[in-house]
């Protein structure tokens, strides 16, 4: 068995700093949401002596605000840069602070001015959620060059590990960095001394030792028969001592939020996991949503619509748009709208430049394509050339979220597994489209794709919107 050896310790000292600059941010949002809220609605009685509960429950918001984050985990150190559930409780924090208002002011017959009230808390949420968001991508540009990062000791077997370790790297903005991996006995014995450059510590039976060695904040537990609910109990009292934090990764790993739960059946801790809600009112909810918000989309930009066929026209005189054939849900065909990009005949020639193909699975691309006009080359870079596709939003043939809609040859060479992804709409945009576009491997597309089918919401749609506005600006992968 290789010896156990230390590592350097990552520094912690970041995480008190971080949540002492999240102090520091919801006290100023409060105390300026509280001033603005008082000098709106009494601006022109700022003296009066009705105006002063007001000023005192405006000095003292910053405290109050900040115990209500608290009580509702808004600093809790493992929430730090997880976006939607950091802003999930702050949102809980707003709500709880308005309920707990009315209620007081009820009590003690206190006639609450509702100008003050609707003026300040949505100004101190909105305000926090702002500072919040850009705290946290500040974090996620430390965390790109290797700053504050979590050190993780990975318990679990070899290929397991491997692949949890590539996805911390490929993810880095979670802040997870694996400083050593513990394997199961029978393991120990091939002689491994590094997984993926990262060493192995020893057994699982180490593992909190191993932890406390290397400094790691964190032991990541991944699904294995050797560590069962006696072992992972006892490794949980080892690691309370440290106050090292114990995570367990279920064989779901594509498989998260509201569709899974902890429920207490005969004394034991089982996981249940919903269906996917594939049809219902949700997904009706979102049918109407995708078209509404398609055909606004059509009116407000049909300005750009034209001036960008002029360009196209302008340069080679030939068709603005290209049709092609894709497939939607449930294996139907349809013909996808898009500004055209290539040369007139660009099919013909992709036939002699399928060796060239520099994509690792069933699709074809191409960084330099010759097929590829100069004004093709600037739409395919900030994705302009999608935009017809809200033609097939508005018809129902797409959604504005959902996987990458593929070619009929594409579906042919398709999996069983894969085929999961003809059981929704394909999207305009979708996780593939905010994690590297064409740079993806196939693998990593499906992964995608598959992860979106298993979890979709209508939160993690607009959440997607969100984020391919800073895809499309930033330009990345597209090509």
């Amino acid at each position: 068995m290789p010896a156990i050896r230390a590592l350097p310790a990552p520094p912690k000292a970041w995480t008190r700093s971080y949540v002492a600059g999240l102090v520091l941010f919801d006290l100023l949002c409060a105390l300026g949401a509280g001033l603005i809220g008082t000098t709106v609605r009494f601006h022109g009685a700022l003296t009066a002596a009705t105006t002063l509960p007001y000023l005192w429950f405006s000095l003292a918001l910053p405290a109050v605000w900040a115990l209500f984050i608290y009580l509702s985990g808004g600093y809790a150190r493992r929430f730090i840069g997880v976006g939607t559930e950091e802003y999930r409780r702050v949102a809980v924090a707003g709500l709880t602070l308005a309920a707990s208002a009315a209620i007081v002011a009820y009590a003690v017959k206190f006639d609450l001015a509702r100008g003050y009230v609707l003026l300040t808390l949505p100004v101190v949420v909105f305000a926090t959620l702002a500072l919040r968001y850009a705290r946290r991508k500040a974090l996620h540009r430390r965390r790109r060059s290797g700053e504050c990062m979590n050190g993780v000791v990975v318990v679990g077997h070899r290929v397991a590990a491997g692949d949890l370790i590539r996805r911390f790297r490929d993810e880095v903005y979670h802040g997870m960095r694996v400083v050593g991996v513990c394997l199961p006995e029978h393991e120990l014995g091939e002689g491994l001394a590094e997984i993926e450059d990262c060493p192995v510590l020893g057994s699982f039976r180490g593992a909190a030792d191993a932890a406390a060695l290397v400094g790691a904040g964190t032991v990541a537990v991944l699904a294995c028969p050797e560590m069962d609910g006696v072992e992972l109990r006892r490794l949980a009292w080892r690691l309370e001592k440290t106050d090292t934090e114990l995570i367990v990764a279920s064989a779901l790993m594509e498989v998260a939020g509201p569709r899974t739960t902890i429920r207490p059946v005969a004394g034991l801790p089982l996981l249940h996991v919903e269906h996917p809600e594939l049809v219902g009112a949700r997904r009706l909810l979102k049918g109407v949503f995708d078209r509404c918000a398609a055909v606004l989309a059509l009116i407000l930009l049909s300005p750009l619509f034209m001036a960008l066929a002029a360009l196209i026209r302008m340069e080679d005189g030939g068709p603005v748009f290209f049709t092609q054939t894709r497939v939607g849900r449930g294996g139907s065909e349809f013909p996808v709208y898009k500004f055209r990009t290539m040369v007139v005949g660009a099919d013909a020639l992709k036939a002699a430049l399928r060796s060239r193909n520099e994509h690792d699975g069933v699709l074809f691309k191409m960084r330099r394509d010759p097929r590829v006009t100069s004004v093709g080359a600037w739409l395919r870079r900030y994705s302009l050339d999608e935009l017809p596709q809200l033609v097939n939003v508005a018809r129902g043939e797409m959604s504005l979220v959902g996987p990458r809609p593929p070619l009929p040859e594409e579906v042919a060479r398709y999996g069983h597994d894969v085929r999961r992804r003809l059981v929704v709409k394909p999207g305009l945009t979708g996780l593939w489209q905010v994690s590297g576009r064409s740079d993806l491997s196939w693998e990593e597309s499906v992964r995608l794709d598959l992860r979106y089918v298993e979890n979709w919401s209508l939160t993690l749609d607009i959440q997607i919107l969100w984020k391919t506005w800073s895809a499309v600006i930033r330009g990345a992968g597209a090509y």
